[in-house]
Order: C-alpha cells, then sequence, then structure tokens
C-alpha cells in the first residue's frame, strides 16, 4: 500500500467514525434521551420580610449542608416524568427558602435516579444560584414530593425555573 492510499483510507474511516457519532447524537435527542433539559417558569410570590427572619449561623450551616447544588451527570430528559405542581416555599428554622413540589413517573418502568433542578433569580433577572433535589427509585405510576433548599434569602429571590430528569433502570 502507497503512502497515499493509507492517508486517503485514514480519511474516509474518519469521516466514517464522524458521520457516524453525528448520526447516534441525532438519534439520543430526539427520543427523550440525551436532549438538553426543558426549564418551565415559576413565580415568587410577594414575600414580607418583617414576617420572615434570616437564618442564623447555625441554621444556615445546617441548610448549606443539606442544600444540593452538584447536579448528577448521568441525568436525562425523560418522556415520563412530569412535573405535576411546584411553588416557592418560605419554612420556619434552617430550611428557610425553599421550592415545593410533586414528580410523577406517568411510565411503566422503575426510574433509577429522578433529580429536580432549579435556578433562582433576582428582580434584575440575575442568576443567584442553582439548586437540586434527588431521589432514587421512582417506581412507574408513582409520585415524589420534592423539596429543593435554596440558600438565598427569600427577599432576595424575584422567580425561578425548574426542571426534571432521570436515569432509565
Amino acid at each position: 500500500m502507497t503512502r497515499s492510499e493509507s492517508t486517503h483510507r485514514r480519511r474516509v474511516l474518519a469521516s466514517l467514525g464522524t458521520g457516524i457519532a453525528v448520526a447516534a447524537a441525532g438519534c439520543l435527542g430526539g427520543d427523550g434521551l440525551g436532549g438538553q433539559p426543558s426549564y418551565e417558569e415559576g413565580t415568587v410570590r410577594s414575600v414580607n420580610a418583617s414576617n420572615v427572619s434570616s437564618r442564623n449561623a447555625t441554621q444556615m450551616s445546617t441548610a448549606a449542608a443539606l442544600a444540593q447544588q452538584q447536579p448528577n451527570n448521568s441525568v436525562t430528559p425523560l418522556d415520563p416524568l412530569e412535573l405535576i405542581n411546584h411553588e416557592f416555599v418560605v419554612e420556619d428554622g434552617y430550611l428557610g427558602s425553599t421550592i415545593q413540589g410533586t414528580v410523577a413517573n406517568t411510565g411503566t418502568d422503575r426510574i433509577q435516579i429522578v433529580e429536580v433542578r432549579t435556578r433562582v433569580y433576582n428582580d434584575a433577572g440575575n442568576l443567584l444560584g442553582r439548586y437540586l433535589a434527588s431521589t432514587g427509585d421512582l417506581n412507574g405510576g408513582s409520585t415524589w414530593e420534592f423539596q429543593v433548599i435554596v440558600l438565598e434569602s427569600p427577599s432576595d429571590v424575584a422567580s425561578y425555573d425548574i426542571t426534571v430528569l432521570g436515569t432509565p433502570s
């Protein structure tokens, strides 16, 4: 085999490999697996700052230890996962700002990992932080009531958006 035949063969193989990778990526994005998450908007009702106390140092330490901020890289949008409801809720004590709601597995198969991701914003639309909640083994036809701990002060949060992702079994 000559050097030019060898170079041509490598180019053909490289092009073929790239084409297969692109085709596979297109297939993953079209069936609810591997695509980008779709966020829906949530609103925050006006919070009366005089009725809400800030977390003290101990409460903030507890909230920071429990707040999830590192997303799982193995989750993707899944058709059977549905956000039934969600709302911004201010709780007493260490919980403070939270986003709470319900996720349903509308399919028949168990989902190994379910993750609710939120992004919270201030009045100017600036991102304040990303927070999440996760659970494992959500059976088909069942629901999960989630609670996302948000480390921002309730008076600083003007809006949020939310999505649900999962890993099939």
